[in-house]
């Protein structure tokens, strides 16, 4: 099974391409869900966190006050890097449990949703395929303040806030314009799960894993039926 990282920008409609795939019966992971999920209370991380940011990044529940903290870390590099070197690798192991879980159920391969992608390029080294949601500027532009109500001057600051998804399009190994009608890009989505479906990458080291499972799984049986003494 190998990993694909999706991403995209604000307002190049990302949530309606995932929709499609899920559709599609893909395994997707939410990435962001697993960064919020590690920093519940009792969970490592939050407690490093409370450790190295102090009590007032708490919100009175215990869960931690996003706001807050994004507020500690703002424009203060070695503060940010101490935060990602807390949830990073907590985030990591948690997506490849998660991986691991769609792995023994059969999925030729799982979708992993990372808005920053290319910007922390941290996951990139896992994936095996990267795809972008595109859509033009303007197009983009007036979709955020149509969805939003913001005028043109704040929607295009919230653009400039990102990566240009032209940059992201010429890193990505694939693209899905997303400019025009919503039939085209469905199709576009359909087209690039069924060229995924059929790669045939890691399928013999797949079939080494699942073969060695079950030659494990059979020795247990035999060890239990044969070797403990029955009750």
């Amino acid at each position: 099974m190998f990993l694909v990282g999706l991403t995209g920008g604000i307002a190049s409609g990302k949530s309606s391409v995932i929709q499609v795939f899920q559709q599609l019966g893909c395994a997707v992971i939410d990435v962001d869900v697993i960064a919020r999920h590690v920093v519940q209370p009792g969970y490592p991380a939050h407690r490093r966190i409370v450790e190295a940011f102090g009590t007032e990044v708490l919100l009175e529940n215990g869960d931690i006050n996003r706001k807050v903290l994004g507020d500690l870390i703002f424009n203060q590099p070695d503060r940010r890097h101490l935060l990602n070197t807390i949830t990073h690798p907590e985030i990591r192991k948690e997506m490849m449990k998660e991986t691991f879980k769609y792995f023994l159920r059969g999925y030729r391969y799982v979708i992993l949703d990372i808005p920053l992608l290319f910007e922390t390029k941290k996951l990139l080294k896992y994936m095996k395929h990267t795809v972008v949601v595109y859509c033009d500027r303007e197009t983009q532009l007036a979709r955020l303040m149509k969805r939003n109500n913001l005028n043109r001057e704040d929607a295009e600051a919230r653009i400039k806030a990102q990566l240009p998804l032209k940059d992201k399009a010429r890193m990505a190994d694939h693209v899905l314009d997303n400019s025009g009608e919503w039939s085209i890009t469905k199709r576009q989505v359909i087209l690039l799960h069924a060229q995924l479906e059929r790669s045939l990458e890691y399928l013999p080291l797949r079939l080494g894993v699942l073969t060695g499972l079950a030659g494990i799984a059979s020795l247990l049986y035999l060890f239990t039926r044969y070797l403990l003494p029955s009750p």
